[in-house]
């Protein structure tokens, strides 16, 4: 591992559901964003052994997402993704922080699948619920785990070659930083520099 292993407490935000709603072999899981959550759930899934997809609002990050263990990638800007991806996964992850179309994103459930939120929006979303009862789906949330997960998580990091991927700012660079984030322009996380306080 390298210097920015102790980061990774951040990781179990994602960890946790993926072992909870036991993301493994056999199983086809999406990630929804490819932000600082979202590389590190790809990262998991796919040392979980997981056929793992990526959902992400455009094609700009699809090399990126391939290089950290994605097997498939589809731009949810392409309504089209929806209908060829109905049915389809197990579990899906969502990581960002923007309210979606609920009911699209539940449509690529297959028979007990849950959509799984981490991210939190501003705003409450909306679905019907016969989004939920055609195909027995659950929409559910998680936040972290405990002393122990942790623990397992960092674990499985080290032993899978996981870390997450920071950029180290000044403390003085922290309203620009701040302004990156509102424009999606981080890779994947910012890291203050202690040393520049």
């Amino acid at each position: 591992m390298d210097v920015a292993s102790p980061l990774l407490c951040a990781g179990i935000t994602t960890y946790s559901p993926l072992k909870h709603w036991n993301v493994g072999p056999g199983k086809k899981v999406a990630i929804v964003g490819v932000g600082g959550l979202g590389h590190l759930a790809i990262q998991f899934a796919h040392a979980l052994g997981a056929e793992v997809t990526v959902l992400s609002r455009s094609m700009n990050k699809k090399e990126e997402a391939l290089e950290l263990g994605a097997d498939h990638y589809y731009a949810t800007s392409n309504q089209a993704a929806f209908i060829e991806l109905a049915g389809r996964f197990d579990v899906i992850l969502n990581t960002v922080s923007a309210n979606l179309d609920v009911d699209a994103y539940l449509s690529m459930l297959r028979i007990d699948g849950t959509l799984v939120n981490v991210g939190a929006p501003a705003e409450p979303d909306k679905y019907s619920v016969f989004s939920l009862i055609m195909g027995r789906r659950s929409l559910a949330g998680s936040l972290v785990g405990g002393i122990p997960e942790t623990q397992e998580m960092l674990d499985f990091a080290a032993q899978h070659g996981i870390a997450p991927k920071i950029e180290v700012i000044r403390a003085d660079q922290v309203d620009e930083a701040y302004e990156r984030v509102l424009r999606s322009d981080v890779r994947y996380r910012f890291v203050i520099d202690i040393s520049t306080l």
